[in-house]
């Protein structure tokens, strides 16, 4: 098949009348399906149904150091909670605090204690004329937001396939000192699915920053989530802070993970992980704030995951209800976008996304087409900080919520939508 843009009018004209009908007859099944957010579906949720159990009795309630988790106390963690969120932060159980449900709660909090007090020392930044981030895109909407929510000016840096492009960021960092941070999703990313070369991490480790209090937002949120069941197809990460460490930059990087899409999200857990100095004054900063968070809730995550060995068992069953979602996802962009010229895609080994570049200028109009059509997508321009993409190109596709027929319809009306969009574009 001749690609779109070489087409001559006449065939783009009749090609846009046979995507017009197949539009209409979506629209006429009155179709109600969601692509919008990574939502684990139905089947994940219920993997975790038993961690609801394991709390019967008083004695079910005490901790491994005899603490009662029903009653007030513990600032940052039940020591157990510690030993297994340091699985998913790839740190020591000496450097981690456990927090409450969500680890957007934890970074929101992190940037206020630096916006109201600094960090370390530091001039504490809403004090500043101007505070800027670098901002890796396509990126995480919700990370944009909660820099956008303090008026941080982001700085858009594009992803490559081993991490952002790094020439960029460190040309950023070393000339500004206004540059007080970067966010990282370093492992299947948001929503690319690429993780981190050595080189990427060992590199932001080491660059020259001309702030002295310059953080690395290390947001592993996919880092147990691999597609795949054997060892040797999961993607390896090196560890920011042993890279940090080394380059003698010790307190350069803030670690965060959780249960969100582990277990419950809303009702798991959370953590970050931090130098030791860090972790003091975070500590420190947090006694004012809270007498500490839900143990009995980090009771039952621990009894249900126990350990490495538990948490790696239960998400090879996560794998197996989602790698066929996104194998169909990946077919069927083959399937009906590879002739189309001017498309490309991701096939992630891990994480909650298949992130699509549709011809430049056509994603808002593809967005509004399926939507329109009965399937709802995340909004064109959300993976770009304020939400512009230069382009009106990037798409991220959430596989995980719909049943897979549910989904195999959903992706049917999304191919459609992008050739009506771009035939559209070409005949403009």
């Amino acid at each position: 098949m001749t690609a779109y843009a070489e087409q001559g009018t006449e065939e783009l004209a009749e090609l846009k009348a046979s995507l017009e009908r197949e539009h209409a007859a979506f629209k006429a099944r009155g179709l109600a399906l969601n692509m919008a957010r990574g939502k684990p579906a139905e089947a994940q949720l219920d993997l975790s149904m038993p961690l609801l159990e394991t709390l019967r009795t008083t004695d079910d309630c005490t901790a491994a150091d005899g603490a009662d988790a029903r009653n007030y106390g513990v600032l940052d963690g039940l020591p157990e909670a510690k030993e297994l969120m340091a699985v998913m932060l790839d740190d020591k159980p000496e450097n981690v605090i456990v927090f409450g449900n969500a680890s957007l709660n934890i970074m929101y909090d992190t940037v206020a204690r630096c916006w109201m007090f600094g960090t370390l020392g530091s001039t504490p930044w809403c004090s500043l004329d101007r505070v800027a981030w670098i901002c890796p895109t396509p990126g995480y909407d919700r990370h944009f937001g909660v820099t956008e929510a303090f008026g941080i000016e982001m700085i858009p840096v594009p992803m490559t396939e081993d991490g952002p492009d790094m020439d960029e960021v460190e040309r950023i960092a070393a000339s500004d000192a206004a540059v007080k941070g970067i966010w990282c999703v370093p492992k299947y990313s948001n929503p690319g699915g690429v993780t981190y070369s050595d080189e990427v991490v060992r590199r932001l480790a080491s660059m020259t920053c001309a702030a002295a209090d310059f953080r690395i937002f290390w947001d592993n949120a996919y880092g147990m989530h691999h597609l795949f069941e054997a060892v040797d197809e999961q993607d390896l990460l090196l560890d920011i802070a042993q890279a940090c460490a080394e380059a003698g930059n010790p307190d350069r990087c803030f670690k965060f993970a959780s249960t969100s899409k582990v277990t419950f999200p809303g009702a798991g857990i959370s953590a970050m992980a931090a130098s030791p100095a860090n972790i003091a004054e975070i500590k420190r900063r947090m006694g004012a704030q809270t007498i500490g968070h839900d143990k009995l809730n980090q009771l039952r995550h621990v009894r249900f995951l126990r350990d490495a060995e538990g948490l790696t068992e239960h998400m090879r069953k996560h794998a197996a209800i989602l790698r066929p979602k996104f194998q169909l996802v990946v077919r069927k962009l083959e399937e009906g976008l590879a002739d189309v010229g001017e498309c490309s895609w991701s096939n992630p080994r891990g994480g909650y996304f298949v992130s699509l570049d549709a011809p430049e200028g056509t994603a808002a109009r593809a967005v509004e087409l399926a939507k329109e059509a009965g399937v709802t997508m995340t909004g064109a321009g959300a993976t770009y900080p304020y939400g512009r993409d230069p382009r009106d190109s990037n798409i991220r596709i959430a596989p995980s919520l719909p049943p897979l027929e549910e989904l195999d319809q959903a992706m049917d009306v999304f191919v459609c939508c992008v050739k009506l969009a771009y035939v559209e574009k070409l005949l403009r």
